[in-house]
C-alpha cells in the first residue's frame, strides 16, 4: 500500500542555479548539498536536486507539473515576487483556488496553489468536469 510521496528527484543542468532557484526564490529549506546535488525540504516534501548532463534544454509540450501548497494570505506576495523577479510563467491560472504556475532554470513545470483536494473536490461539486464520478470523500 503506498502511504504517500517520499521524494521527488529533478535532474539538473547547473545545481548552483537551481539551488538557489529552490531555496532563494520560493523558499525550500536546504538540508544537505554536494558536488553533484542537493536535499531540501518543501514542507514536508523531500526534494532532491541531481545533476544530469542529459537534462532537458527545453520545456515539455504537456501538463504535466508539481504544485507546491503555499498559504492564502501569503499568495499575492510570492506571485508578486515571483513576476518581479522575471520567473516565466507557462500558464494562466482557470481552476479553483489562486495559482501561478512557473518554469524552474531546467523547465520543470511547478505551481504554487492555495487550496487542497478537499477544496477542490468542493468547486467540483458546484459545477462537475464533463463525466465527473466522485467516488469517495476526502478523508484527511
Amino acid at each position: 500500500m503506498i502511504t504517500g510521496i517520499n521524494h521527488i528527484t529533478l535532474s539538473v543542468s547547473d545545481l548552483e542555479k537551481s539551488f538557489n532557484f529552490y531555496t532563494e526564490i520560493l523558499g525550500c529549506q536546504a538540508i544537505a548539498k554536494w558536488q553533484r546535488g542537493a536535499y531540501l525540504l518543501a514542507g514536508d516534501l523531500w526534494l532532491c536536486l541531481s545533476l544530469d548532463p542529459n537534462k532537458r534544454t527545453n520545456p515539455v509540450n504537456e501538463y504535466t507539473h508539481i504544485a507546491f501548497s503555499i498559504p492564502e494570505n501569503r499568495f499575492k506576495e510570492y506571485s508578486d515576487r515571483l513576476k518581479a523577479l522575471g520567473v516565466q510563467q507557462w500558464q494562466q491560472n482557470t481552476s479553483e483556488g489562486d495559482s501561478i504556475y512557473i518554469f524552474d532554470p531546467n523547465y520543470y513545470k511547478l505551481e504554487l496553489h492555495v487550496g487542497d483536494l478537499t477544496s477542490r473536490i468542493a468547486a467540483i461539486k458546484k459545477a462537475p468536469y464533463e463525466g465527473m464520478k466522485i467516488f469517495s470523500e476526502v478523508s484527511q
